[in-house]
């Protein structure tokens, strides 16, 4: 009896561990050539925002803006090399290929972008920390998502990183859009709408991306590589570029906060100081 149990606890645990891949769906040629197009858009970005980086005056205050620009296009044309390269990925479930690397680049650009949004709107840097701590949790939990063997455990990973992407969105529609409109510049929450939409219409397409992708594994390797660096290429340089675009809305300061009074206090004519606040 010992050793029939012996044996189907062997029998139990062989069938419950992932099998061996013999054969891994791989990207094709078109994904390839997707991956060459994004690097080069990464790389001419990168080496254009850099360039305005150079020469950007420090006194103008613009040149934080550039620096942003280029860590977030310059980490994504790290990755893309990466990736072109045939390195950064694994197979995973359903023996089909995975490029980590991916998830590397969003880990570290993706609050870059949330932290230049901040810049443009004037929002304090304790509200900026918690988008981004909660944009990193989104991409921590769909990269779990995505290497999760039983199903279960994939899809509750993807319900946590939804859980904690619908607050960015909110922040970035409503919040930042907020301090963009208390600082009093026409050019100043133009701008901000420009590319707070931007940023978000194309977000919102990556887990739709990901459901099928990583998720139901219904589009193949390529196809998600298309998507992927489409919608890269849309965040990161187009972002840029419009931000460089419209550098003149850059040297507008922005308030601390747009619910807060600004106070102002003036001597009056008896000697005393009389407080007048403002909203």
């Amino acid at each position: 009896p010992l050793l029939d149990m012996a044996l189907f606890t062997q029998l139990a645990d062989t069938a419950a561990a992932p099998q061996a891949c013999t054969q891994i769906e791989i990207v094709g040629s078109t994904g390839v050539g997707a991956l060459t197009i994004a690097f080069l858009a990464m790389l001419v970005s990168t080496i254009v925002m850099a360039f305005k980086a150079a020469q950007c005056p420090a006194q103008t205050g613009k040149r934080k803006f550039f620096f942003c620009n280029t860590f977030i296009v310059g980490v994504s044309t790290l990755a893309y090399f990466a990736m072109l390269s045939d390195q950064g990925w694994t197979a995973i479930a359903g023996c089909r290929q995975f490029f980590y690397a991916r998830y590397v680049d969003w880990f570290v650009s993706n609050p870059l972008i949330i932290l230049n949004l901040g810049l443009v709107a004037g929002v304090d840097f304790v509200t900026i920390a918690a988008v981004v701590g909660s944009n990193i949790g989104t991409t921590v939990c769909a990269y779990m998502g995505a290497i999760s063997v039983v199903p279960t455990v994939k899809w509750f990973w993807f319900l946590f990183s939804l859980g904690l992407f619908v607050p960015v969105l909110y922040a970035l529609a409503r919040t930042f859009r907020d301090f963009a409109t208390a600082s009093g510049s026409e050019m100043v929450g133009e701008l901000y709408s420009k590319i707070s939409w931007l940023v978000i219409v194309a977000w919102c397409f990556y887990p739709i991306v990901w459901l099928f992708s990583e998720g139901f594994a219904s589009f193949s390797v390529s196809f998600e590589v298309i998507a992927y660096a489409i919608l890269d290429i849309v965040v990161k340089c187009v972002f840029t570029f419009i931000i460089v675009g419209n550098h003149d809305a850059l040297t507008t300061p922005a308030p601390a906060a747009p619910w807060r009074a600004a106070s102002t206090f003036e001597p009056s004519v008896s000697g005393k100081q009389s407080a007048s606040f403002t909203v």
